[in-house]
């Protein structure tokens, strides 16, 4: 297609007008300009669009010298917000670019997200317009500390549509990969347990077993509603495997829906994608075996959990 001699023209039909310092980018991208309707200042004036190279110190405001590129290449002139550097040099991400990276490093473990081989497919992929270097970058220093803020909250019913969304993605997720990506974490030495904290402290619901044969030993609570207190010492709980661990509030609550609650189960799952006692973590698929009123199906449960994991299993459903 012929190329629009509009291109660098604004809705009103005035000239665009461009400065860059002279040199062999001004040298490249003056023909462009020119032949698109532009206009090239000697000087830096008010109002004219200020071009820089990407990884040159620039103002902020100022303009990568791929817009120009990138113009021509499509025939269209293209909105300048994309392609504003910051003081650095580096084209600015965009929240789309920032959207996408999140969607993109969830329930990755940390071991891919501190290496390349990730980065490095999603540059091939063309997710951004940006290195595999800087994504990562931008990811490792403005989006995971962001991920591990708190909720601002200690509303109870905010805390169960926090499980209960993360439920719905557990849900939706085929029991085979259900620790391949958090197997990944265990990256540091030893395992942190909290004190003091039981899977009780973050449930509250029907303490009766829906199989009365198998006993377990709990202490007497009284019925009540969740407190204050056991919601502020579960956002703490979460707040803290969110920083030891680098995931986010959604890998956090998952890794407890698997472990039925249980804070040194899902702390040492975190860390190593293996179950504190031996025994595998609940699948979705497990779940709906639980359901079955199926002597077999509870006996098949039973050996591949241990009768108290099934028990805790099911009144953490129920709650």
């Amino acid at each position: 297609a012929a190329r629009s001699r509009s291109l660098f023209l604004w809705d009103d039909g005035h000239p665009m007008r461009f400065y860059l310092r002279p040199g062999l980018a001004k040298l490249r991208l003056a023909p462009l300009v020119l032949a698109g309707g532009g206009r090239l200042c000697r000087v830096q004036e008010p109002g004219a669009v200020l071009l820089a190279q990407p990884g040159e110190v620039a103002p902020d405001g100022a303009v990568s010298t791929e817009y120009v590129a990138e113009c021509v290449k499509r025939n269209q002139r293209l909105p300048l917000e994309p392609f504003l550097l910051t003081a650095r040099g580096r084209l600015a991400f965009t929240e789309a670019e920032d959207a996408a990276l999140l969607q993109a490093v969830r329930g990755q473990g940390t071991v891919r997200v501190s290496g390349r081989a990730l980065w490095i497919d999603l540059e091939r992929s063309g997710l951004t317009r940006h290195s595999w270097q800087a994504m990562r970058d931008r990811y490792l220093r403005h989006l995971l500390p962001r991920l591990w803020e708190p909720p601002q909250t200690e509303d109870p019913t905010q805390i169960r549509g926090l499980f209960a969304a993360a439920n719905r993605e557990f849900e939706s997720t085929e029991s085979e990969s259900d620790s391949s990506d958090v197997a990944e974490l265990s990256t540091q030495d030893g395992v942190t347990r909290s004190p003091g904290e039981t899977a009780s402290e973050l449930k509250t619901g029907p303490e009766d077993s829906a199989f009365p044969d198998i006993q377990l030993q709990r202490q007497e609570r009284p019925q009540s509603t969740c407190s204050s207190n056991v919601v502020g010492q579960v956002i703490k709980t979460m707040e803290h495997f969110m920083e030891k661990f680098a995931v986010d509030l959604l890998t956090v609550t998952q890794a407890f829906l698997k472990n039925s609650g249980d804070v040194e189960a899902t702390s040492y799952f975190l860390q190593t994608g293996q179950r504190l006692d031996g025994y595998p973590v609940w699948s979705r698929e497990d779940d709906l075996e639980l359901q079955k009123d199926d002597e077999h199906v509870r006996n098949k449960l039973i050996a591949k959990f241990g009768a108290e994991n099934v028990a805790k299993r099911i009144m953490f459903r129920e709650s």
